[in-house]
């Protein structure tokens, strides 16, 4: 296939930490502030955030960003601090973030969903100095002796458990000192889990980040005032690259939404004339099986990207007859490449439904076999890429750094194949992944929360096929006692992980978890049996 992008921007070759000579766009803003300069400067009185009944030009986000960001200087914030945000989708998440980006310091977004050892985990980990929280989640929050290096708690929402206010702080007013921030430090931490279960912190640099806006912004054609309903988590690097920072390059909107509801998506979006927006197949599907699309006006909307599963034929071909203007286009993406790695040109849905599309302008991707050779085209092999949007590596994990990158190739983990025409094909995932909706949860993740339970012998999880979700969590469990029923298992992990990580099915094995002759647990045989 001839390149289908339209080559909008010019592209030169530039070495990026140290060791990299990766294709770069020669003209771009060098951190994530000045991206966000830009388009106040080019829209000062374009909507920037619409967050319920509350609207904010890019004028008056700039001044509630400006607020904060000297609050945060006032009380000893400064370049290379790691701010942690618990908020959910609303437009103190937006502020804080390019508050903390404007002083300097790191943003380290964690899931509103998360549990309380979770959080804990993470703030020790990433030592923040300050956290940035809803009022509800005040509870979730460890105690001063459980987190010695968070020094700063601000609540959105009022004086809660200690915590200063948000509303209060950003009404100070002034302005932060001037800072000098290089493209390729840290902007951004997100916390993904690896096969140990352990969550490793991606360090996002600026230059990662603003390269992967504009992958999206000339992929999609993005022009400048697109509309996005952010409806995914804005913890999330879909929430956070693809939707946010994305409309900030461009000087767009993000329509903020609290919860998914699928009528509720549907005027929002119509009321607000939506034009782009990226969510989970699973999304698409409950607004085919639930929506009322007739009787609202969703011509604006042009551009409906999705990732994190496969979206069924069904599907897409049921979204264009009700929608005709809509272009359902697939991604795929990671934490460590900032949101994504390959995507299908506008035009080419039908085309590549069994794909996910060609690779990003700047990225260099490859199939590599398990002896670390590329392998000819339409074979299959584990999918590395390298570019200006893959991190530098892991929050103070060399090992895992070293593990995952090779010659600054990010090794996915996941097994696919380039066709002739550089069309990326996913078979499976090296890694036992389960995808639930577009969350991906690892299945050592809740196996190792389940070894704690002192009647749990021995415990493997799998996913279990769902028309909607794509993957719940199914967990077989070798019990020592029958007394440890389902709701026991659930309950327990509810203590210890996420919601959507806590096990949707249960199935208890007298027998014992089946392996092989070296006493590996065979997953095949109990996806077999769920498929049975």
């Amino acid at each position: 296939m001839d390149s289908p992008w339209k080559e909008r921007f010019e592209k030169r070759r530039e070495l990026l930490f140290g060791t990299r000579l990766v294709p770069c766009y020669r003209e771009r803003p060098r951190s994530l502030d000045i991206m966000f300069r830009d388009a106040v400067n080019r829209g000062p009185v374009a909507t920037a955030v619409v967050d319920g009944e509350r609207r904010f030009t890019y004028s008056d986000l700039d001044q509630q960003v400006d607020a904060l960001a000297a609050g945060f200087a006032e009380r000893g914030l400064t370049k290379g601090d790691r701010v942690a945000l618990i908020l959910g989708n609303r437009s103190e998440f937006i502020i804080a973030l390019l508050a903390v980006v404007r002083i300097g310091a790191v943003a380290v977004p964690i899931g509103t969903r998360e549990a309380a050892p979770g959080i804990a985990f993470v703030l020790n980990n990433c030592r923040a100095e300050a956290v940035v929280h809803d009022a509800e989640l005040s509870a979730l929050l460890p105690p001063a002796e459980g987190a010695p290096h968070l020094r700063l708690r601000i609540c959105v929402g009022g004086d809660v458990g200690g915590s200063e206010s948000f509303e209060r702080l950003a009404q100070d007013g002034g302005k932060p000192p001037p800072v000098s921030v290089h493209e390729e430090d840290g902007a951004v931490i997100l916390y993904t889990s690896g096969t140990t279960g352990l969550p490793k912190g991606a360090v996002l640099s600026h230059v990662n980040i603003v390269h992967s806006c504009i992958h999206f912004q000339e992929c999609w054609e993005f022009e400048d005032g697109e509309r996005s309903i952010l409806a995914v988590p804005a913890s999330h690097v879909t929430g956070l690259v693809a939707i946010i920072a994305s409309m900030i390059r461009v000087a767009g909107c993000t329509i903020m939404m609290r919860s998914f509801g699928v009528q509720d998506f549907i005027e929002l979006a119509s009321r607000e004339r939506m034009t782009t927006t990226v969510l989970v197949p699973a999304m698409y599907n409950l607004i085919l099986l639930r929506g009322d699309l007739a009787s609202a006006d969703l011509s604006a909307w042009r551009i409906g990207g999705f990732g994190g599963a496969p979206m069924p034929e069904a599907s897409i071909q049921a979204m264009a007859e009700r929608l005709p203007n809509l272009q359902l286009l697939n991604a795929y993406g990671s934490t460590e490449c900032a949101t994504i790695i390959s995507v299908v040109p506008p035009g080419y849905t039908n085309r590549c439904l069994d794909s996910v599309g060609v690779c990003v302008p700047c990225g260099d991707l490859r199939i590599v076999d398990d002896e670390g050779r590329e392998v000819p085209p339409g074979e299959t092999g584990e999918v590395w890429i390298r570019g200006p949007m893959t991190i530098r590596g892991y929050w103070e994990r060399d090992e895992a750094t070293a593990a995952s990158f090779v010659d600054g190739y990010w090794r996915s983990g996941d097994i696919g194949s380039l066709d002739e025409e550089g069309l990326l094909r996913l078979f499976d995932r090296k890694n036992d992944v389960i995808n639930r909706g577009g969350y991906k949860i690892y299945s050592v993740e809740v196996e190792n929360a389940l070894a704690r339970h002192p009647d749990v012998i021995e415990a493997a999880v799998v996913g279990h096929p769902d028309p909607v979700l794509g993957e719940k969590v199914h967990v077989f469990v070798s019990r020592k006692s029958e007394a440890l029923d389902e709701s026991a298992i659930r309950s327990f992990c509810g203590g210890l992980l996420a919601e959507y990580k806590v096990p949707d099915q249960v199935t208890f094995l007298p027998e014992g978890l089946p392996r092989n002759s070296n006493g590996k647990i065979l997953k095949r045989v109990l996806r077999d049996r769920i498929n049975d």
